[in-house]
């Protein structure tokens, strides 16, 4: 779920921490910088988790600050594809299924890694499986008995695995126009997405498979 990935940069340390030890005021720059931030194929930067290398500061004309090159290992999200991670249903859509990890919540949970059958219940606003079901289309499966469905609810605790990750490079700035024709701006896509599964054995609700879990004590007593 976490890696670290090695960057460099050139940071500035202000005059008025002309004071602080130079490794310390560094990790506090660069984590000004980039904690909470994407970067295009790296991922969701955590904060710094050391300096490699670090080059003597220097002062360049008309600021006063010191500026450092320097080489620094990240703590870095970035979940690997096929991963099992668990997480919680933030919301429900006729889309899929939208997750959170507390710090991250653009991972989705598409129709087509959903457990099959399945359908969205309007009325309760979430997704929820028919197990041994005949049942194919929404319309059959919404007409089966509330008491038989396996609700996925918001809130609930899912253990998902990793399908794929995709990032998003949207340009700033007003509309394009071409050809004198003003182009609709499409909306804004988060710069990081994670696609997630829960469509096999073990993933899902976690509750759904506690029941097929070993009794720990039991086999502490063999």
């Amino acid at each position: 779920m976490f890696t670290l990935s090695i960057l460099k940069d050139t940071i500035a340390i202000l005059p008025a921490n002309f004071g602080v030890p130079p490794a310390q005021a560094l990790i506090s720059e660069i984590n000004k910088k980039y904690a909470n931030r994407v970067l295009h194929d790296v991922g969701l930067c955590i904060c710094a988790f050391d300096l490699v290398e670090a080059g003597e500061g220097k002062v360049r004309y008309g600021d006063g600050c010191l500026w450092y090159k320097v080489r620094f290992r990240m703590v870095v999200f970035r979940p690997f594809a096929s991963e099992v991670i668990l997480a919680k249903v933030k919301s429900s859509d006729e889309d899929g299924i939208r997750l959170s990890v507390g710090f991250f919540d653009d991972m989705y949970v598409p129709l087509a890694y959903l457990p099959q059958p399945s359908a969205f219940d309007p009325n309760e606003r979430a997704h929820f499986w028919l197990p041994d079901s005949e049942a194919t289309t929404p319309h059959e499966l919404l007409e089966s008995a509330t008491a038989d469905r396996m609700y996925i609810d918001q809130g609930e605790v899912v253990r998902a695995r990793i399908e794929a990750d995709e990032f998003y490079d949207d340009e700033p700035g007003p509309p394009k126009a071409s050809e004198g024709v003003a182009v609709k701006r499409e909306a804004r896509r988060a710069p990081y997405s994670i696609i997630c599964s829960i469509a096999e054995q073990g993933l899902g609700p976690v509750p759904w498979w506690k029941s097929a879990q070993p009794d720990g004590d039991a086999m502490d007593e063999e």
